[in-house]
């Protein structure tokens, strides 16, 4: 089970315990439009992973510099989480097994296709999980991994936040005490 931290993490804990499967951490970081960094270009994992959405890049009409820009900005914040979260554990070994990658929920998709495309270099099948998600964007991911599970695919997506009672951040003191929690079990 691997958590897309922030709000994926809460989330990959309770199927993780469901499961009794360990639980582990995807790193991911949106590439945002700059003024608009709600809206992902792309999105970095670690690994040195990187997927781009060229529609976007289009639309928003961005230069290579502004994607290499923002792209090392985000990469700084990755390694800053990494270091942060993992301390001196290592990642689980995925080789040859099946993860299941779980996020709050699917809006884009940009952090997910580079959460499964890391786990692919990792030599595992990747499964997308996630509660909510944007019934196309669910649909795409399938062109990604090996399968994709999205409880609720309302016809008016929106956004995720609209799809949870409480949808305060998950701040980095509550991934680290479930990842702690997770380790313990």
């Amino acid at each position: 089970m691997l958590g897309l931290p922030r709000g994926g993490v809460p989330v990959a804990y309770e199927v993780a315990l469901a499961l009794a499967a360990p639980l582990d951490l995807m790193l991911v970081r949106k590439l945002g439009v700059p003024r608009h960094e709600e809206l992902a270009f792309g999105a970095i994992a670690s690994g040195g992973v990187r997927v781009l959405n060229p529609d976007v890049i289009a639309q928003a009409r961005l230069t290579s510099a502004q994607i290499e820009l923002v792209t090392v900005e985000q990469q700084l914040e990755l390694d800053r989480r990494e270091r942060h979260y993992r301390g001196d554990s290592a990642p689980l070994h995925l080789d040859g097994l099946t993860a299941i990658v779980v996020d709050d929920g699917l809006a884009t998709g940009a952090t997910m296709r580079a959460a499964i495309e890391a786990v692919r270099e990792r030599h595992a099948a990747a499964v997308a999980a996630a509660p909510v998600g944007a019934a196309s964007t669910c649909l795409a991911l399938r062109d990604f991994a090996d399968a994709v599970v999205c409880n609720l695919t309302p016809a008016r997506f929106v956004a995720v936040g609209n799809w949870y009672g409480d949808f305060e951040p998950t701040g980095d003191d509550e991934v680290t005490e479930l990842l702690a929690s997770a380790r313990r079990r």
